[in-house]
């Protein structure tokens, strides 16, 4: 029933609609970044879709493909107890245009991904960091970003006042190469 759904969206909409996939009873839809809002309008106010939800907006990192992240939209239907997940795949520095103008709940998500990944919303009412500091270099969630960071933020009781350093690491990155985390010994030939 859910495939037929996908089916007679894309016989509706047959330009906007990558594809789809149907998997463990969840329908995601895969959709060109330049009508993404058009699409999430139909979604909307179609009378026989009526996604008036949006649960949430994230990415996914991908560092090995030409379009390194998937934004992820997760849409409900109250009027039909459906829920659907839209993606939509782009480059590090192209935009996508905000979803705030169909779902006003977006502003949130929006900054996040923008916070946590880089990914550039144009016309966003209020983009800017929400869950980092203001100075913080960098976006925590990409997959190449350091896990030791550049900088370590901690109180100094001393001073009674939050001090930024420059992290020093007391020990080399190691990169162990190992098929199981039980074996330690390099094996000769």
């Amino acid at each position: 029933m859910i495939e037929n759904f996908a089916k007679s969206l894309i016989k509706i909409v047959p330009k906007w609609i990558q594809y789809f996939v149907y998997h463990r009873n969840e329908l995601i839809l895969y959709v060109y970044p330049n009508y993404l809002i058009c699409f999430l309008y139909f979604l909307r106010d179609h009378m026989n879709t009526q996604y008036k939800v949006l649960i949430d907006v994230t990415a996914v990192d991908y560092p090995s493909r030409p379009l390194r992240f998937e934004v992820v939209y997760n849409l409900l239907s109250v009027e039909f107890n459906a829920r659907i997940r839209i993606k939509t795949c782009v480059d590090e520095i192209t935009p996508l245009v905000s979803s705030t103008q169909v779902y006003s709940s977006a502003g949130w998500w929006e900054r996040e991904v923008w916070d946590m990944f880089g990914i550039f919303f144009s016309n966003h009412p209020d983009l800017r960091r929400i869950l980092t500091d203001y100075g913080f270099q960098g976006h925590p969630l990409r997959k190449d970003f350091p896990l030791t960071g550049y900088v370590e933020v901690r109180y100094d009781d001393s001073e009674k006042r939050v001090i930024t350093e420059s992290l020093e690491l007391t020990q080399e990155f190691r990169f162990f190469d190992f098929s199981s985390p039980w074996e330690q010994i390099e094996k000769t030939s």
